[in-house]
């Protein structure tokens, strides 16, 4: 429940010490309702974390607090939240100074936490399967959401860029893709066998059908005969994540992020996947390195006897 500006809030459970510096928070009436509900939440943890060593919330020393944060890393909390707890015990601590609870600050000497670049979800290799089977291939615009699917996962294309293929940017025997990237820098992907098989069905089947008398140089055509737009391959491509049930936040970019690092899962190398991408700089195509060893310290602490 969302509390409107300016009412009042009751305090939540809590110690003393807690329950001053929430009413004092709110009577400085510079806070958000949802803002205060969220130091009274992060101040509770460390409360309980304290309590279980026989301290109080004003009795913590340094010590305890990086404990408390580092356990919350190992527990798997954001490194956000984590950043926000932080932010809610300097605060308080900062306050019981100034109130003479005590002589110093304990949350002085913690560093600030970087938030470095935020990783992206990636779907899982199975859900990319889901996604990939769920449109129905025996109808002219399931054949053609399947074959733009398929490409998007075996190449890595941004959308703008999939909508934007030509016909001709298509090489069917020679099995790659040609397309311009940001700054209409061109760059030659291939494509793998199971997408070209779709993309050939594609353009002998439903291709013909949609096109009709018209022409068009548009490789994807709408109902019109004319090339798909982004906004209607987005609703498309929601459609088939929410079919395929994709847990994760799914956007037509996940495909994109799912390329990269299920090649790097398989063994690709950094520089061939940032050719493909398109990246100007390796550290851009750094971040998928980041998302692949994620996973590995996931399934390392799931499955391995000593995780």
């Amino acid at each position: 429940m969302t509390v409107a500006e300016g009412e009042a809030v009751a305090p939540l459970p809590g110690g003393e010490d807690l329950t001053r510096f929430l009413d004092h928070l709110w009577l400085e009436g510079n806070l958000a309702a949802n803002s205060l509900a969220a130091y009274g939440r992060d101040l509770r943890l460390l409360e309980s974390y304290l309590a279980s060593r026989g301290r109080r919330l004003r009795d913590a020393d340094a010590a305890d607090l990086s404990t408390f944060l580092a356990r919350r890393l190992q527990d798997g909390a954001a490194l956000r939240s984590i950043a926000r707890q932080l932010s809610s015990l300097r605060r308080f601590y900062a306050y019981a100074q100034r109130e003479g609870w005590r002589g110093d600050d304990p949350s002085a000497s913690l560093q600030h936490l970087h938030m470095g670049r935020h990783l992206p979800a990636v779907p899982s290799e199975g859900e990319v399967d889901a996604l990939l089977a769920a449109p129905d291939r025996s109808t002219v615009l399931g054949l053609r959401d399947a074959a733009m699917l398929e490409l998007l996962y075996a190449t890595g294309l941004r959308v703008s860029e999939l909508v934007g293929l030509l016909r001709a940017q298509l090489d069917l025997e020679a099995g790659v893709v040609l397309t311009l990237g940001k700054g209409s820098k061109e760059r030659l992907i291939p494509v793998g066998e199971v997408a070209m098989e779709v993309l050939d069905r594609y353009l002998r089947e439903a291709r013909p059908q949609l096109l009709g008398q018209r022409q068009s140089p548009a490789l994807f055509l709408s109902v019109r005969g004319e090339a798909m737009s982004r906004q209607r391959f987005w609703q498309t491509i929601k459609a088939y994540g929410a079919k395929a049930q994709i847990r994760a936040a799914f956007s037509p970019h996940s495909l994109r992020h799912a390329f990269a690092t299920h090649l790097l899962d398989h063994g690709a190398d950094l520089r061939s996947v940032q050719l493909m991408l398109g990246h100007a700089q390796l550290s851009t195509t750094e971040i998928y390195t980041h998302i692949a060893q994620a996973r590995l310290q996931s399934l390392h602490r799931q499955h391995h006897p000593r995780g």
